[in-house]
């Protein structure tokens, strides 16, 4: 059975708050292709569209996170979707159970998220005041009835397909080890693609001697990945299968391991990118949260920020008092880019 790899970020353009990467990682029947997965399991995910969450709760819906979340109007579709994937996506669970899979409770709180999506981030999140001892009940705006449902019918509707969702993954970057890693790589675009390279090579490592597709979303505009890939995978010879300003193609490794990999726009089209999307957003999202919780409660009327380059000054401006009376280091709050 070959292997299906989708990843993508949230948090690429603000100032304040992290740059989340994520992949998820499938598992199919011989001959399907990334774009076949929603025609699969249809009637079970659906795609994000304001028809589809019109719906009722008799399929869940994934797609492109800016689909699913729009700042104002709550993460209920994004929870939905993405809690009950990381419910239901355990191999060797029952279908037949009204529980979730393979022992797998649903996430109750802020720091199960985290756990289970970017556990190596524990030591970082630690050693940032606003992340430290930060915690809450998730789902926050789902129900979690409709979140258990939904893992349910995803546990059913994979089992039945011969799909298996083997993981969601994520790697969360704060601003001062971004800020590092900017003086190592050439530009943003450049430290995006690294470290979604480095991600994808962790997660396909263990993978068994079956083809593996994967699809990217573009990095920053770029259109050439070859040296970047030949970084990751030094021992593999990298072929160019096409690069354009919409899709840029390369395959290496083995014939009975073959991985080809895309990088194109519109990546959130296909399913494992579109969860993965989803989960970078909600990392993102739930953690800055945490950020203005803080700040909000050692600065009297402080508005909430998304941490975008414009509200990100205003931000600064407005705490600067508290940050100086803090000793808050501005390295450990500002991405320089």
């Amino acid at each position: 059975m070959p292997y299906l790899l989708g990843t993508d970020e949230a948090g690429y353009g603000p100032n304040l708050g992290p740059l989340v990467i994520s992949a998820t990682v499938w598992k199919v029947p011989p001959g399907m292709h990334g774009g076949d997965l929603y025609e699969r399991i249809e009637g079970v995910v659906a795609p994000a569209g304001k028809r589809a969450l019109r719906r009722d709760a008799s399929s869940v819906v994934m797609g492109d996170s800016k689909a699913l979340y729009q700042p104002g109007k709550g993460l209920r579709h994004l929870e939905r979707g993405l809690l009950a994937a990381l419910a239901a996506g355990s191999p060797g669970g029952s279908p037949e159970s009204a529980e979730p899979p393979a022992g797998r409770s649903i996430a109750a709180a802020w720091q199960d998220a985290w756990e289970l999506l970017a556990p190596e981030s524990l030591a970082a999140r630690r050693a940032i005041p606003w992340y430290a001892d930060y915690d809450e009940p998730i789902p926050i705006d789902a129900q979690s009835g409709d979140v258990r449902q939904g893992a349910k019918t995803l546990c059913q509707g994979l089992d039945t397909a011969g799909v298996q969702l083997l993981r969601i993954a994520s790697r969360a970057v704060f601003p001062e080890e971004f800020n590092d890693l900017l003086q190592r790589y050439d530009s943003k675009g450049s430290l995006l693609s690294h470290l979604t390279l480095e991600l994808v090579a962790r997660l396909i490592g263990p993978l068994g001697d079956e083809p593996i597709s994967i699809v990217c979303d573009r990095h920053g505009g770029r259109k050439r990945y070859m040296p970047v890939l030949v970084d990751h995978f030094p021992e593999s010879f990298v072929e160019i299968g096409g690069e354009s300003p919409e899709r840029s193609v390369y395959r290496f490794g083995p014939r009975d391991r073959r991985v080809d990999i895309a990088f194109q726009t519109k990546a959130e089209s296909y399913l494992p990118a579109a969860l993965a999307s989803m989960a970078s957003k909600y990392l993102r999202e739930l953690a800055m949260r945490a950020f203005n919780a803080f700040w909000r409660a050692r600065c009297e009327g402080l508005r909430a920020t998304a941490g975008y380059p414009q509200d990100a000054k205003r931000f600064m401006k407005d705490t600067a008092a508290v940050r100086k009376e803090l000793a808050v280091d501005d390295r450990v709050l500002w991405r320089r880019k």
